[in-house]
């Protein structure tokens, strides 16, 4: 095609309006209000959604001319228009035969052929062309409005799908959380069944009920931003404080007598000398040499003060938070309460993951590792997938461990939390891996465990930089190592 008239005509449809229209109707949807007014984070990710559509559709409406059954008439429209008019009327039969059956324009351009055949008519081209241009539009702005009719329903059925998920994620996680709503939403994608439901409560409730795995989910969360930053030296600073002193113009309490000028301190006897005259003169003589006998008086006061003091510039380090990478064993070992205890905690991160905007990744690993990413876009179904795994096979520490240092490495892991939820029922590492670990602990990577059982390999413990032990029995009890 030439420089295609067709492809202008969608550009000048798909900016007519038609679209901004369409997005104005999804948002007066009654269903669509309710949903975006009962929290910040759900109403700015709709927003989100519905504009990255318009732009979608948008692009795609300015394709419809291109599409066979009108690239062909378009391009017999631009010929037509570009004939010279002995040219044209030889042509214009075969032209009309061309259009039958393909085109709306078909029965008027036959008509006015028709007539044109009857009566001869100097501006026969131009006004062929002007009414064939007129019915290519009318063509092309139907064909339009069905193709944004059809893309409108489909997110309509997406938004109403998210709705009623997001419904029955808050029964499950407290989404009504605006920190945690707005990605929650964009994973809510997925339809949810009675039983996912069932599933997901489940897991909730053996969460809430084992407090311990909350509370270590919650110290993890923050540990990102309690590293002591050892580059940092103590410097002389000074700070205001409040200080109390001690003062004689302050009148808490009388501690004695002494000569002084002050008349609102003046003992009674004092005010004698005012009553003789001539006595008179020994009072003032004693006012001018501050000899006149005043009640002492003493207290405390409170005062701003600069008291220096050396300390550190900052005391933790500042820095943004990483995704989580959680490897979790597999293995037969950890079948019944461990596994629960496991995924129960991977759970718990994910929804830390969701309030903080930080990716969550799990790795189950037993003989080989299988990989869930639980917070993109279709998270739902991975998060479904992970819960419904069962445990089996044997313990390989080593490969699940290679494989999470080869992702820390990487720009995406910077500053990610590792985290080995095992009954590290397993031999120690080579010394090889043990040095890897430490070079990414210097950059910032930090690397923990949670221990499900009492027998396990204590030197594993060493490699991480803190370690819990959550044994999974009916007295289950929480203590920290380090």
């Amino acid at each position: 095609m030439p420089v295609s008239e067709g492809i202008n005509l969608a550009l000048m449809l798909s900016e007519s309006g038609i679209i901004d229209n369409a997005v104005q109707e999804l948002m007066l949807q009654q269903q669509i209000i309710v949903a975006a007014e009962s929290n910040p984070g759900i109403k700015s990710a709709m927003k989100k959604q519905i504009m990255k559509w318009r732009g979608q559709v948008q692009k795609r409406m300015t394709n419809v001319s291109v599409e066979e059954r009108f690239h062909q008439e378009i391009e017999l429209y631009q010929q037509a228009c570009q004939w010279e008019s002995e040219d044209f009327l030889n042509h214009i039969d075969e032209v009309v035969k061309q259009l039958e059956g393909h085109s709306a324009f078909y029965f008027k351009a036959k008509t006015l052929l028709e007539r044109e055949h009857q009566k001869h008519n100097p501006m026969f081209q131009s006004y062929f062309c002007s009414q064939w241009h007129k019915y290519l539009t009318l063509a092309l702005t139907e064909a339009q409005q069905i193709e944004l009719e059809q893309h409108k329903e489909k997110l309509l059925a997406d938004l109403y799908q998210r709705i009623e998920t997001m419904q029955h994620m808050e029964e499950v996680t407290g989404s009504g959380d605006p920190t945690k709503a707005g990605r929650l939403w964009d994973m809510a994608k997925a339809k949810l069944t009675k039983t996912d439901v069932s599933t997901l409560k489940s897991m909730a409730h053996f969460l809430k009920k084992n407090s311990g795995l909350k509370e270590i989910a919650e110290k993890l969360g923050r540990m990102a931003n309690e590293v002591d930053d050892p580059n940092k030296e103590r410097v002389r600073s000074e700070d205001l404080k409040m200080v109390e002193e001690q003062s004689d113009n302050v009148t808490d309490d009388i501690v004695g007598i002494h000569e002084s000028d002050d008349l609102s301190k003046l003992l009674p006897n004092e005010a004698m000398f005012l009553a003789y005259p001539e006595l008179e003169v020994v009072f003032y003589k004693h006012l001018v040499d501050k000899r006149l006998l005043n009640y002492k008086v003493q207290g405390a006061q409170r005062k701003l003060r600069r008291v220096k003091a050396y300390k550190r510039q900052t005391k933790q380090v500042e820095q943004e938070k990483g995704p989580f990478i959680v490897c979790i064993d597999a293995s037969g070992s950890m079948n019944g309460f461990p596994e629960q205890c496991a995924k129960a905690l991977a759970y718990g991160l994910m929804q830390i993951a969701l309030a903080e905007d930080r990716d969550c990744y799990v790795i189950m690993f037993s003989t080989q590792q299988i990989t869930y990413e639980l917070t993109k876009q279709d998270g739902l179904s991975e998060v479904l997938n992970f819960l419904s795994y069962s445990f089996h096979g044997g313990t390989d520490l080593g490969p699940v461990l290679d494989q999470s240092i080869q992702l820390m490495l990487s720009e995406k892991y910077k500053n990610a939390d590792l985290i080995v939820l095992s009954d590290f029922i397993a031999p120690s590492q080579p010394d090889e891996m043990m040095k890897r670990i430490a070079k990414l602990k210097e950059s910032k990577n930090r690397f923990h465990a949670v221990n499900l059982s009492k027998y396990g390999n204590p030197e594993l413990m060493t490699i991480f930089d803190h370690c819990w032990s959550y044994h999974p029995s009916k007295f289950g009890r929480l203590f920290k190592w380090k």
